[in-house]
C-alpha cells in the first residue's frame, strides 16, 4: 500500500474528507506507535566511524533512537563488542581522561549545553578514553523516513504489512472525529491485532532460522 492507496483507504473507511496535512498527522503518529512497539530488522542501520585519540566522546548520529550493538574495530581489525552501562559507572571505573585504553563500556550521554544552548544530539561517552583514533562500527534503532514523504510514497511497512500502518491511521482518524467508543474500540481491537502479527516477524521470523530454532509444524494426529 502506497500513501495514495493509504490516503484513499482512511478518507474511504470513515466516510470522511480530510485536508492531507490532517491525514499525515494520522499517519505519522501511527507509525510512531508502530516503530516503537515492534523491533524491525528495516528499523535498524549500519555506520562506521573513527574515534579521537584521547577524547572520550563521541556525537551519537542525528536521527538515533537506541543502539543494537556498538563495537570497537582494533587495528589489526579485531571486533570487541562494548557493554553499556550508566555515565556514572564509567566516571567511577575511570574517573579520569587519561585512563586511556581499549574502551570496554559506553554509555549515553545527555544534550551539552553552551551558553544556555541545550543540543538536541546525544553523545556515547567510553570507558577508558581510547588510547587510539579506533575504528568503530554502530548499529542503531531510527526512524525511518514517514510515508508521507517517502520517494513515491513507498514504504518498508506500506509495501511489507499494511494493515498496521492502516488500521493505526484509523485509530488517530477516530479520535480526530470523536467517534462513538465502539468504532474506537474496533479499530484499536484491529490494530493491536496488526502489531501482534507484525511482532510475531520483527520479534520472532526474524531472529532465528529453521536451523536452530527447527521448522513450526502442527501436531498430526
Amino acid at each position: 500500500m502506497n500513501y495514495t492507496e493509504l490516503f484513499a483507504a482512511i478518507e474511504d473507511y470513515t466516510e470522511n474528507t480530510f485536508a492531507s496535512g490532517v491525514v499525515n498527522t494520522f499517519i505519522k503518529q501511527a507509525e510512531k506507535r508502530i516503530y516503537n512497539t515492534v523491533q524491525l530488522a528495516a528499523l535498524r542501520k549500519n555506520v562506521t566511524g573513527t574515534m579521537a585519540a584521547s577524547n572520550k566522546y563521541v556525537q551519537c548520529p542525528s536521527d538515533f533512537l537506541s543502539v543494537f550493538s556498538l563495537a570497537v574495530i582494533k587495528p589489526d581489525g579485531e571486533y570487541v563488542y562494548l557493554q553499556n552501562k550508566d555515565v556514572n559507572f564509567i566516571r567511577e571505573i575511570y574517573p579520569t581522561p587519561t585512563s586511556t585504553g581499549v574502551p570496554k563500556y559506553y554509555a549515553i550521554f545527555g544534550p551539552s549545553v553552551q551558553s544556555s544552548v541545550i543540543s538536541d544530539e546525544l553523545a556515547f561517552i567510553f570507558g577508558p578514553t581510547p588510547a587510539a583514533a579506533y575504528g568503530m562500527e554502530l548499529h542503531y534503532y531510527y526512524y525511518p523516513e514517514s510515508i508521507t514523504t517517502a520517494p513515491d510514497g513507498q514504504t518498508w511497512l506500506g509495501d511489507n504489512y499494511d494493515p498496521a500502518l492502516l488500521y493505526g491511521s484509523l485509530v488517530e482518524a477516530n479520535i480526530y472525529l470523536k467517534g462513538e467508543q465502539d468504532m474506537m474500540a474496533y479499530y484499536e481491537k484491529k490494530f493491536q491485532d496488526a502489531l501482534a502479527q507484525l511482532k510475531r516477524l520483527g520479534d520472532g521470523l526474524e531472529r532465528g532460522d529453521a536451523y536452530r530454532d527447527g521448522q513450526v509444524k502442527y501436531m498430526v494426529t
